[in-house]
């Protein structure tokens, strides 16, 4: 069967804890289709749980199994299009279950294999419950390391959260923030600058991407009275990226630097751990955040929250995240394939 050209396939999205918001908002997010304009996807997850949730939440969704990403294209006007993954066991809403670890990770497994195969347009996960997988064997901090894992990388890739006017990059991100400290570098700077840099440039289509560094201390050391972070580690960084040709500024004050008027003048922040990052874009746009991977060979996003246990079943999980998610890697896939030129 020949693919279909790249700007014709349609999002892989993964099931996500089954317990979770996912299905919701995978449900309510097709509803959105047409006032959205989102381009169609395919759910890799269980139809029947689907239909079940749709019915159980008063949603008008038509369910529809489907046997490739080509037929759920055509179908997606009419029907939400499932590719089927068999849960282990029965799903409770919030109640997560080590059985059915496997099906989450398998549908990870499948979308980024339609995608590296040509069958679909980018990777769109659903939200997961790292502490159900763990469970159930899985031995990867999160997404981001796994689907590194799946695509071969030596290097990490990097995590960057995207509002409606800021996009940040955590350099260190999941660790306590002594270990920030101690485990920040200027090589990891530099790593996350330079595949920050590659990536607006082609995924957003920025043709010269400016990267504003925060620092690490109040008021960014303060020239070393508050600490040498900036001058040891975060300075030098800075001197190697603009030596690459990199418009970069900094090692800016954290706490200015992030107002209207001055996020106007960089196209992504630079942070040195986890809540620097996460904070301000969070309070800028709740909502509609998105988690995207920069440095794969495939482009995937995220909604910018997790699987919401406390509301799962409840009919209350609000789909904007996930309907932004999908928009972003819609526009990704569309730049990539742009900068990409055309396929041989």
């Amino acid at each position: 069967m020949t693919a279909a050209p790249p700007n014709d396939l349609p999002l892989a999205l993964t099931m996500g804890e089954p317990a979770g918001v996912g299905g919701e908002i995978g449900l309510k997010a097709w509803l959105a289709r047409d006032e959205a304009g989102l381009r169609p996807f395919v759910i890799l997850d269980d139809p029947a749980r689907l239909a079940a949730l749709a019915a159980s939440l008063g949603l008008p969704v038509p369910v529809q199994a489907v046997s490739s990403p080509q037929e759920g294209a055509a179908l997606f006007g009419r029907a939400l299009p499932v590719l089927p993954v068999a849960l282990g066991n029965p799903v409770v809403a919030g109640r997560p279950d080590p059985a059915n670890g496997a099906a989450v990770i398998a549908s990870i497994d499948r979308a980024v294999a339609l995608v590296q195969g040509g069958q679909a347009a980018a990777v769109v996960t659903n939200p997961i419950q790292k502490s159900s997988l763990y469970a159930a064997g899985f031995r990867h901090p999160g997404h981001t390391e796994y689907l590194a894992h799946l695509a071969g990388l030596a290097d990490e890739p990097i995590m960057m959260l995207a509002a409606a006017d800021l996009r940040v990059v955590p350099v260190t991100i999941h660790v306590s923030v002594r270990d920030a400290v101690n485990q920040l570098t200027t090589e990891a700077i530099v790593h996350a600058g330079r595949v920050t840099a590659a990536s607006l440039a082609r995924d957003f289509g920025i043709d010269r991407p400016r990267l504003a560094v925060a620092g690490l201390n109040p008021h960014a050391g303060e020239g070393g009275a508050m600490g040498r972070e900036e001058i040891d580690i975060i300075e030098p960084a800075i001197r190697t990226l603009r030596a690459d040709g990199i418009d970069v500024s900094g090692p800016r004050p954290p706490d200015t630097m992030f107002h209207a008027a001055a996020r106007r003048g960089y196209d992504v922040a630079l942070c040195m751990y986890h809540d620097q990052a996460l904070i301000p874009v969070k309070t800028v746009d709740f909502d509609s955040g998105v988690n995207i991977t920069l440095g794969l060979p495939f482009v995937r996003t995220s909604p910018d929250h997790g699987t919401a246990l406390d509301i799962a079943g409840t009919g209350k999980a609000n789909a904007t995240s996930l309907i932004a998610a999908l928009k972003t890697a819609d526009r990704m896939a569309r730049n990539r394939q742009r900068t990409a030129g055309p396929s041989r």
